[in-house]
């Protein structure tokens, strides 16, 4: 892999979104935290990009529990201190939990959205609506840490809502997600930390990792999948001796290369 010099998006646009005015300010969700982080001195800063997770309705909701939380907010916290390391991107410290429902529309706000443990998320009919919607008008999802047949099997009962009429399709090792910042050319399945300790890098049955994707009519690349790996923990713990610094410098690479491209695509 190729370091490519760091690079300014200050004079590139931020698509229809008005990011650094009409940010809103942090808001925490420490009732649902999974791992919890200290809160920086600086969070309430507004930047060019911030980390938004994306708060969703899940098949567990109706036994008292969520996934959108997974890793929340240490990965957060610690994926964007490499990013304000590895670019020159005025990068937020803290992230902003964005809900589809509940904050109308927030989200419009916010170019690029992660979301993870998607082979757990239900998505209503106003949030599918909301998320097409935000993806159709030049915003960026990339959804992480789902896991075999039947994780994938109800991450698409809810993305064939989002986009019926658009197919999901594997990304080329040409395309330019890949190379817009780090030339990702020898990719390998980043593993869950909890994994690694029983000898393996996969959950399930989901032995293959992949890079996926859904684009629009310019052939822009609107959803990232990353199915079959855990981007999140490798950020989560990626100041943890024994997570393989492979897998966690990929993983930041990675996510890298994805909002540099939203930012600019």
């Amino acid at each position: 892999m190729r370091l490519h010099p760091r690079i300014s998006l200050c004079a590139l646009p931020l698509l229809a979104f008005g990011l650094l005015y009409a940010q809103r300010g942090f808001r925490g969700y420490s009732s649902e935290e999974d791992n919890p982080a200290p809160i920086p001195a600086d969070a309430g800063e507004k930047t060019e990009w911030a980390f938004a997770r994306l708060q969703y309705s899940s098949v567990f909701r109706r036994w008292g529990g969520g996934s959108w939380a997974t890793d929340y907010p240490k990965a957060d916290r610690q994926f964007v201190l490499g990013v304000r390391r590895l670019t020159r991107l005025h990068t937020r410290s803290m992230e902003q939990v964005v809900n589809l429902e509940r904050d109308n529309d927030e989200i419009y706000n916010w170019p690029w959205i992660y979301g993870v443990e998607v082979g757990r998320w239900e998505l209503s009919d106003e949030e599918a609506a909301r998320l097409r919607d935000y993806l159709l008008r030049g915003g960026f999802l990339m959804v992480d840490d789902f896991h075999g047949t039947r994780e994938w099997e109800i991450f698409l009962a809810s993305m064939s809502r989002v986009f019926p009429d658009r197919p999901i399709e594997e990304i080329e090792p040409g395309d330019p997600i890949f190379h817009v910042l780090y030339d990702l050319e020898q990719m390998t399945q980043v593993p869950g930390i909890h994994t690694i300790y029983s000898g393996r890098t996969f959950e399930r049955d989901g032995i293959e990792p992949r890079w996926r994707a859904i684009y629009d009519d310019r052939r822009r690349i609107m959803a990232a999948i990353c199915f079959n790996q855990d981007n999140g923990d490798a950020w989560e713990h990626a100041d943890d001796p024994r997570y393989p610094e492979a897998a966690a410098s990929q993983a930041y690479r990675m996510a890298i290369n994805y909002i540099i491209y939203a930012m600019t695509h």
